[in-house]
């Protein structure tokens, strides 16, 4: 399973306060599990973006599913792999 993260911006005119964001995580939560993957953490963020949202998924085709299910609920997202630092090694082959 790949981890991964999404920037996520609040573009619906409906999410106007927190309220309404703690009702969306739930359902959020609720539709990243029944496409297999698990939101790991959600963070505000004070600067560009809204939200920080971590997630595992299986594969790319799963985590672009995930982003159009977040994209649902009036939040546009920016999504990529992340890696751990630690793992990085593993990446590299001895040459």
């Amino acid at each position: 399973m790949g981890t991964y993260m999404a920037l996520v911006d609040v573009t619906d005119e409906t999410v106007q306060n927190v309220q309404d964001l703690a009702t969306i995580w739930g359902d959020l939560t609720g539709d990243i599990e029944a496409l297999g993957g698990e939101l790991l953490d959600a963070y505000a963020i004070l600067g560009k973006h809204d939200y920080l949202v971590v997630f595992e998924a299986e594969g790319r085709d799963a985590a672009f599913q995930t982003s159009v299910s977040i994209e649902r609920y009036g939040l546009d997202t920016q999504t990529m792999e992340i890696i751990p630092v630690d793992e990085l090694g593993e990446l590299v082959e001895d040459v």
